[in-house]
């Protein structure tokens, strides 16, 4: 099967070829998957995943998951119980307004939670029989999709205001009275406006997680800890600089905050002055701060206006240059030399995805600093070789997490999702980088171990739930790391005789 599918030399074709099996052979499809992570990742996620949902209308066979539009609108409950499966443990859900570094694809952002949900029993080991995604639509604002003639979703502009919030209230009032408390439901590729308000309004009475905010940031703070063993440093030494200031670089920077704010004993409030964020009107500064969106406001700290990013890096100084901005080639050469020149060791992460849309290639990162960085991006890259000596750039990628996470939180009943449990999610990650990936420049293990670096995180994340009383799963089980393998999903045929 392998073969087959590495005669197809488009990806976008090698994705199709994918889809079609998991619709033919899912028990096929996952044994594949996991035997061959480090190649067919980049094919079922970022970055084939944004080409496919950008034709997504083309390319489109059959529904591969639940579409709830406004026109259901009072009927959602009646909706979710037609899915045929009923054991349903995790929900991923978007309205497509943003859709990884592409923005609004409407209906065609069916792509994400189809593809989160097949790496959460890849890599988690979740039943694929336990697995929902869903798209709402309520419209879409991208005019080309809107004249586009094979658009399968609704062909009006997108619904905002006080109708979006009640259809996403009748919605996950819904999927709590079908599915239960327990059940996990992902917030996925949500515009900022509605990615924040809608973890803070949900996270108090249902087992919400939005990926792009809290994900993207236990990944992350999972490299810079890993980091720090090579730096000899602690994370309270470095100072930090982001290129985006929406869900993924504000989740980012609050977790590391309060990794910071733990490990120190100072307040959240002292450890965010060592955390800078540039968006789209230049350097967050407190003369900025009404104008500025409610979730950029802890940012804003006393210094001159700066535009651009280039002056705030000479400004700032930092030891640490993180870019989520969906923009890509905004690490420029001068930036990245300005890094090298006030740092030995500069740490650069270029998280932006799809691969197009990166701030910077490893390539450019190596190079600029004469090969002293150390570098993760989103999507991968290729291994580089700079004067002689091979490169290995870091993948950041929320597949680490979100699986183990997803698996701890259902083996443990958890009813609510912490921080503290990201926080245990990331220090696990870490602890599984070994002393043979540091020297090849590696701040992540590498994916071929993800099953059991998964068991690590979901046992991390299950002990923490129980900590803090949040299981419902009771007693605890002695052996967490053993508990959470017997729970993951394998794609194997049973003997019969």
């Amino acid at each position: 099967m392998m073969h087959n599918l590495r005669q197809y030399t488009v990806p976008l074709h090698r994705y199709v070829a994918l889809m079609d099996l998991q619709e033919r052979n899912e028990r096929l499809f996952y044994k594949l998957l996991i035997d061959n992570v480090e190649e067919l990742l980049p094919v079922v996620y970022t970055p084939t995943v944004g080409e496919a949902c950008q034709k997504y209308g083309s390319i489109f066979r059959r529904p591969q998951g639940l579409y709830i539009s406004l026109k259901e609108k009072g009927k959602i409950l009646e909706v979710l119980k037609n899915w045929p499966q009923r054991g349903i443990q995790v929900i991923v859900v978007t309205d497509g307004e943003r859709i990884l570094g592409l923005g609004d694809l409407g209906c065609q952002g069916m792509g994400i939670p189809v593809g989160k949900l097949s790496l959460y029993t890849a890599l988690g080991g979740i039943r694929p029989s336990a697995c929902l995604p869903i798209t709402i639509d309520v419209g879409t604002n991208n005019e080309k999709l809107l004249n586009d003639e094979f658009y399968i979703g609704l062909k009006q502009k997108r619904a905002t205001g006080e109708e979006y919030a009640e259809f996403l209230h009748e919605f996950m009032c819904a999927v709590k009275q079908n599915y239960g408390e327990k059940v996990l439901v992902q917030f996925e590729d949500f515009a900022n406006h509605h990615a924040f308000e809608l973890l803070s309004k949900y996270c108090s009475s249902h087992l919400v997680f939005n990926d792009d905010i809290q994900g993207t940031a236990s990944v992350v703070l999972a490299g810079l800890i890993a980091a720090q063993k090579v730096l000899g440093k602690s994370l309270a030494d470095h100072t930090f600089l982001f290129l985006g200031a929406g869900e993924a670089g504000t989740g980012i920077a609050e977790l590391i905050a309060l990794k910071i704010s733990k490990e120190t004993g100072t307040s959240i409030d002292e450890t965010r002055k060592k955390i800078w964020l540039v968006d789209s009107k230049g350097l967050i500064v407190s003369s900025r701060k009404e104008s500025l969106q409610h979730f950029k406001q802890p940012w804003a700290h006393d210094h001159e206006p700066v535009k651009e990013l280039l002056g705030a890096v000479n400004a700032i100084k930092p030891t640490v240059l993180i870019g989520t901005s969906g923009v890509g080639k905004t690490f420029t050469k001068e930036v990245v030399e300005a890094m090298a020149t006030f740092n030995e060791t500069p740490l650069i992460l270029a998280l932006s995805n799809p691969t197009s849309q990166a701030e910077c290639t490893a390539e450019q990162a190596y190079t600029w600093t004469k090969g002293r960085a150390i570098f993760a991006s989103g999507s991968p890259f290729a291994p580089v070789e700079y004067e002689g000596k091979t490169f290995f750039p870091g993948q950041a990628n929320n597949c680490y997490i979100f699986p183990g996470l997803g698996l701890g939180l259902i083996m443990s009943g958890a009813i609510r999702v912490r921080d503290d449990m990201l926080l245990a999610a990331s220090e696990a990650l870490a602890s599984q980088v070994t002393d043979e990936n540091f020297a090849d420049g590696l701040i992540y293990p590498p994916f071929t171990n993800i099953r059991k670096i998964s068991a690590n995180i979901a046992a991390c994340v299950g002990a923490k739930t129980y900590e803090l009383g949040l299981a419902s799963n009771l007693p605890r089980p002695k052996d967490l790391v053993k508990m959470a393998e017997s729970c993951m999903y394998s794609p194997v045929y049973r003997n019969f005789r």
